[in-house]
């Protein structure tokens, strides 16, 4: 079976491209290998942006839906130092500028959008084959083959279609977010949601913090960041009997409202190592195949960008090949040319509040950061 079009992952970014496709009346399979829109949890809150996220929405014909789901009031950010005093307290403005969403609604309302065709769930990558002239061979796990005119991996950091085109992995940038969650907060944990507020805390000293979101029914989600190897993270929680209190032991001192966002959790520790390609990622024009969101340019999270550039990618890929439907090569220089400078503007970003956030300033360069001011690490 050949197809024209086919997309690896049905993530943020796939989906938007598929989605773009569709309003162009361009067929698109996306492969998936989660057996259903159901098979996880699909993460916490993302901010959109307006120069991306919601532009990517726009051209995906989106944008009241989009509406539809925003957390209002999630915008408001508070900055906590380490006795639980307030250091900065920004309502949400409503401008709408970098509205919250939960990522599983996000989700939703692209699934929605798309003919029921479109993704076929299961279906694992497991290797590709050049065939020459563009055309890749693509095996899956359940035993089909398909052969296709145009691969996209939108298949995130540990892309199998990314090395076609670059050897580039991704590593370790030294800091692991660790996740909870308390639910019926303002109930059940009133000095904690106190403590969060309405939308983003943080609490950061050098090499570790308490970062959160309030979410929509009182859910408080937690990232407990700390500059660790890997591996004492993963010796900690390989006894979750006590990971909770070691976890927290690192905190010595700290408010207890804030603390109790780790010894409160009301779910299992999850280790999120934070990991980052080259700034910078690029690769030769490799005929037939192009990469979107993080299997071409994964990045920590601290610009919050990651989301947002992977729904563009997709927007803007979508709109280059409608721009040249007979012509996919031209259509992927175009699309290549401006996400390289793009994702390495932001990447670059992204490392650098990585080193502001935790490093020895902290938590001053932070508060220059959000204040606009130059910041010093």
């Amino acid at each position: 079976m050949t197809t024209p079009v086919t997309i690896i992952g049905a993530g943020l970014g796939g989906l938007t491209l598929a989605r773009v496709l569709h309003l162009h009346g361009i067929p698109a399979t996306i492969h998936e290998a989660e057996t259903s829109a159901q098979a996880r949890t699909q993460g916490g809150q993302l901010d959109l942006h307006e120069y991306n996220g919601q532009l990517a929405l726009e051209a995906a014909g989106l944008t009241d839906e989009f509406r539809a789901i925003i957390h209002e009031g999630g915008q408001a950010l508070r900055v906590l130092d380490q006795g639980g005093a307030v250091l900065l307290d920004r309502p949400d403005d409503g401008t709408g500028a970098r509205p919250e969403v939960l990522r599983g609604d996000l989700r939703r309302i692209l699934l929605d959008s798309l003919p029921d065709e479109t993704i076929r769930w299961g279906h694992k990558l497991t290797g590709v084959r050049p065939l020459g002239d563009g055309k890749h061979e693509l095996a899956f796990a359940d035993g089909s083959i398909v052969t296709t005119d145009l691969l996209v991996g939108a298949d995130g950091a540990w892309s199998k279609v990314r090395p076609l085109l670059s050897d580039a992995q991704p590593e370790y940038v030294g800091t692991s977010f660790i996740e909870t969650y308390l639910y019926d907060a303002d109930q059940r944990h009133p000095a904690a949601a106190k403590a969060t507020g309405d939308g983003s805390l943080f609490a950061v000293t050098a090499g570790k913090g308490i970062l959160g979101h309030r979410e929509t029914d009182a859910v408080l989600h937690t990232y407990v960041a700390l500059t660790k190897p890997q591996e004492w993270i993963t010796a900690i929680l390989a006894c979750p009997e006590t990971a909770a209190a070691r976890i927290a032991a690192e905190f010595s001192g700290w408010a207890p409202e804030l603390t109790a966002l780790i010894t409160d959790g009301e779910t299992a520790l999850n280790p999120r190592p934070i990991s980052a390609l080259p700034i910078g990622h690029r690769w030769d024009r490799v005929p037939g195949v192009t990469l979107l969101g993080d299997a071409a340019h994964l990045m920590s999270p601290f610009a919050g960008e990651g989301a947002n550039l992977a729904m563009l990618d997709g927007a803007e890929l979508g709109k280059a090949i409608a721009a040249h439907p007979h012509d996919i090569e031209t259509a992927l220089t175009e699309y290549e040319h401006a996400l390289f400078p793009r994702s390495a503007h932001f990447a670059a970003e992204s490392d650098k509040n990585h080193r502001l956030i935790f490093g020895d300033n902290a938590p001053t360069a932070l508060l220059n950061l959000l204040n606009g001011h130059e910041p010093t690490e």
